[in-house]
């Protein structure tokens, strides 16, 4: 028999019509079940291995273990916080002035941290904290807040005083120490308010001695302590403490290419502190200490190939006269005569204005330094002379 064709439309032979329309209707539901046992099967593990999720109805926290005693430096430390954290503050800093609607507005400037100087409620802190605002405010540990006016600044030092009127029985000075007999490798603490956040400890070491640094206003600081405790922004002010808790540095500064803690953080030696604090205290300003004479600028030793200070001119009495220093002058013949240059301060190499001003800043009022001079200098009677002076009080522009 010959083979014919199925007609259009017509199932193909040995297929019944309605059989392949049913297995159509039927995909859906054999899909959904495949979907579910697979869900079932990521979800309790069945028969891949994996455990079954069973809950516990009598679960209970686990045992404590006993800490046992805590190691003797971490009980150090935590003293030491319990009893430094009371004295140091929270400084905030806003300016107060009119918009262009003549309304009044206060805008915030910067936070920082600074500690408590005595009973009276006088508080030290960084300059750069305090010196870009017309309002203060204080809050101590105890979470009390209390408006603050300036008493003194030091800009040359980045130091400032501000007093609160606080009761008597709120007010923990801090302890002081010392910073010159300091070790590179002594352990030290920080405490401070790092970007905001309050009564923050950190620790380090020392990482040198004898640092340089510039103040806001471009003035040379010396003597700074480095240490690689975490210093951040908000920690300016606070106090930089010795494993005793005494206070031997004010955190400053710290070289950072991202403006956070990188491992470099400076702090002011506490023997400048107590040097300058009690002068803002007593007269609102620094005493500064020099002989009262004027000095060439340095561009002028550097064309005379001179290294050193070259006294100019100095009034009668002043410590200059009184220590024999000669000043530059005019001989009969109208030729400029060189007075003497300074080219040491105990001992200490003086090369330009600033080292000796450095060296100056080292003392107070009425002691006692010796200068190494030379009198007569590019002149065939040049000689070396160990002078003794006592220093007066100058003015900033004679300093």
């Amino acid at each position: 028999m010959s083979y014919v064709p199925p007609s259009p439309g017509m199932p193909p032979v040995g297929q019944p019509p309605r059989a392949r329309s049913s297995l159509l209707q039927l995909l859906p539901l054999v899909v959904l079940v495949i979907a579910i046992l697979l869900v079932m099967r990521l979800w309790t593990g069945f028969g891949s291995g994996m455990p079954v999720r069973r809950l516990d109805p009598t679960a209970q926290p686990r045992p404590i273990t006993p800490a046992g005693e805590l190691a003797s430096d971490e009980r150090a430390t935590i003293e030491l916080f319990r009893q430094s954290s009371n004295s140091v503050v929270f400084i905030s800093t806003a300016e107060v002035g009119r918009g262009i609607d003549f309304n009044i507005l206060e805008l915030p400037k910067g936070t920082g941290s600074g500690f408590i100087w005595d009973e009276q409620g006088h508080v030290v802190t960084n300059f750069h904290v305090v010196g870009q605002a017309n309002r203060w405010r204080v809050t101590l540990a105890d979470g009390s807040a209390w408006d603050a006016v300036p008493i003194g600044v030091a800009a040359d030092k980045d130091l400032a005083v501000l007093r609160i009127d606080a009761p008597r029985e709120r007010l923990k000075p801090i302890i002081i120490g010392e910073s010159s007999n300091l070790e590179v490798g002594q352990k030290v603490f920080a405490i401070g308010n790092p970007f905001g956040l309050d009564q923050t400890l950190t620790s380090g070491i020392i990482s040198g001695l004898g640092r340089q640094i510039r103040a806001q206003n471009g003035q040379t600081i010396d003597n700074v302590i480095q240490t690689d405790a975490a210093i951040n922004p908000g920690n300016s002010g606070g106090p930089l403490l010795d494993s005793s808790g005494r206070l031997i540095g004010m955190n400053t500064a710290i070289y950072s290419p991202s403006g956070a803690f990188a491992g470099i953080g400076f702090a002011i030696p506490v023997d400048t502190i107590q040097r300058i604090i009690p002068q803002l205290l007593r007269t609102g300003q620094v005493e500064r200490a020099g002989l009262g004479a004027t000095y060439a600028p340095d561009s002028i030793m550097r064309r005379l190939g001179i290294k050193g200070v070259l006294i100019g001119n100095m009034p009668r009495g002043s410590a200059a006269q009184q220590a024999g220093l000669q000043p530059t002058r005019r001989s009969p013949d109208g030729d400029i005569l060189l007075g003497d240059v300074i080219v040491a301060v105990d001992g200490k190499p003086i090369e330009k204005v600033e080292d000796l001003f450095a060296a100056f800043d080292q003392h107070g009022v009425g002691d006692r330094v010796t200068l190494t001079v030379i009198r007569g200098a590019r002149t065939n009677q040049e000689e070396v002379l160990e002078l003794p002076a006592v220093l007066q009080q100058v003015k900033e522009e004679e300093h």
